[in-house]
């Protein structure tokens, strides 16, 4: 560690002479972030700040790495969207933790060095933890629960005044590392029971080993002790759905073209949009596969982009509340394919997905896209809608700036990034009556028995025209490129 400073030799007055001090008619010393003797405090050095914090970004990262990469292939949808949402904020506080080092006279160099090898093998045993139930054991019982404690430890050993930008990162990360907390011990009483009932101790271990998570401890002088990480998986990148998800492979409603005709009216609509939204679901399963397969890029990208698979993975939610709200049962009505996701991940590069989902955000920009989706809400008269496409319009005119800033400079410039799109998508197999002749689907035409369902719920008298819509994706891809869709 660098330089500690020695509280003896502090002058007397801030020792003994703090209770004759007083603020001016007593108004809160300090800026109010502290009382004059905690400001007196000897709190860290630069060197021992840094070091610290150099290990909260690591757990900040590795952690990040872990919910990406289990993310597509969880197959427990609420999971799923919760490692989206807790990725997001991974991904944040580590671009906070990079900016608070650099501003310690120490450039950012060495960030993405491993600070200690049993700490490095901690982390590595989550991310090969063989069971869902065993992942959430070790991200929400002993990672999230050691950050918390390193954190709060730094916040409780460090001068509040003179170090306050640390202080006030980790006071705010506390917010969201309780928030995940929760959500994992709310989760794990949900699930299966762990298979390895010994394995929680090689995480102690491994603790104890690294001295702490943030490395201020003695460490135990054991060598670090594997388990599950001896092998390392795989990424595996081919999306899984629960039980819920019946009928992955069906593309026999097309949204896109329901919600374009004229003929039809806006309240029906709501419901293909809710459709939309809720199969958004393949996004952040598509995107998470771009993160963990592209290296060496800037945290600044990995941040944005794992902003935007939140978002997607929002706008899911925003379709599952949808429908809920509109009294109509998803999983009973509504058949959620997977096939985008899927192809995408297993047939093209990152950066020829990337570059698919530039070319669908860009068709989603003109008037006949997000605009034209959040205009159908408010004439639908469903505040909710109206509500949701509101935020998603605004939410796709960032991604199209993420695309601009990430995959359109590595191409050159828009016109080719946006050909490049076309292109690879076009050359992705979606193929709808393979799919049929392999016995994975019959592509149920699931609308007229959704509508039904849903005018019974709110008393009106089915529209035979609406009834008999039945266009599938069997000739036409989702964005119709004359257009607007989202993938």
């Amino acid at each position: 560690m660098g330089i500690e400073y020695d509280e003896v030799s502090s002058p007397t007055l801030f020792t003994h002479g703090s209770e004759n001090y007083r603020s001016h008619r007593d108004l809160p010393p300090v800026a109010g972030i502290a009382s004059i003797e905690e400001a007196a405090k000897i709190g860290f050095s630069i060197d021992d700040c840094v070091a610290r914090l150099k290990h909260h970004h690591w757990a900040w990262k590795r952690l990040h790495e872990i919910f990406v990469k289990r993310l597509t292939a969880e197959p427990i949808y609420e999971l799923k969207m919760a490692f989206s949402l807790h990725a997001h904020y991974c991904a944040e506080h580590a671009a906070a933790w990079r900016k608070r080092v650099g501003e310690m006279r120490e450039p950012p160099l060495g960030l993405d060095a491993v600070p200690d090898a049993a700490l490095d093998a901690f982390f590595d045993e989550i991310l090969a933890a063989p069971t869902n139930t065993e992942l959430l054991l070790g991200v929400y019982q002993h990672a999230l629960p050691a950050l918390r404690e390193s954190l709060a430890r730094h916040m409780e050993e460090t001068n509040r005044l003179v170090d306050h930008p640390s202080f006030r990162i980790c006071r705010f990360a506390l917010i969201e590392i309780d928030e995940m907390i929760d959500f994992g011990a709310r989760s794990i009483p949900c699930l299966e029971s762990a298979n390895d009932q010994s394995w929680p101790e090689v995480l102690t271990d491994l603790l104890a080993a690294a001295g702490g998570l943030d490395g201020s401890a003695i460490s135990s002088g054991d060598e670090p002790r594997r388990h599950y990480s001896l092998k390392v998986p795989a990424y595996d990148s081919v999306p899984q759905r629960d039980e819920r998800f019946q009928d992955s492979y069906n593309m026999g409603v097309h949204a896109e073209a329901f919600l374009y005709d004229e003929k039809f009216p806006d309240l029906p609509k709501t419901l293909m949009m809710y459709y939309k939204r809720i199969r958004e679901i393949d996004v952040p399963e598509m995107m998470a596969s771009i993160i963990v397969e592209t290296e060496n890029k800037p945290w600044s990208y990995y941040a944005d982009m794992t902003r935007q698979l939140w978002d997607e993975a929002r706008h899911a939610i925003m379709g599952e509340v949808g429908f809920v709200r509109a009294g109509l049962d998803w999983r009973k009505f509504i058949r959620i394919n997977h096939t985008w996701s899927l192809a995408l991940n297993t047939q093209l590069k990152p950066i020829e997905r990337h570059a698919v989902l530039y070319f669908i955000e860009q068709g989603l920009m003109p008037k006949t896209g997000k605009r034209f989706e959040w205009e159908t809400g408010v004439a639908s008269g469903d505040p909710y809608s109206a509500m949701i496409q509101d935020y998603d319009w605004a939410d796709e005119v960032l991604h199209a700036r993420i695309g601009r800033d990430w995959y359109v400079k590595a191409i050159g410039d828009a016109a080719k990034a946006t050909a490049y799109g076309d292109k690879c998508w076009s050359e992705v197999t979606i193929d709808w009556e393979s799919y049929r002749k392999k016995g994975l689907t019959n592509h149920e035409n699931w609308w007229p028995a959704a509508y039904t369902e849903w005018c019974r719920v709110h008393g009106e008298t089915p529209d035979p025209e609406i009834l008999a819509y039945k266009t599938s994706y069997a000739d036409t891809r989702a964005d119709l490129q004359d257009i607007s869709a989202s993938g």
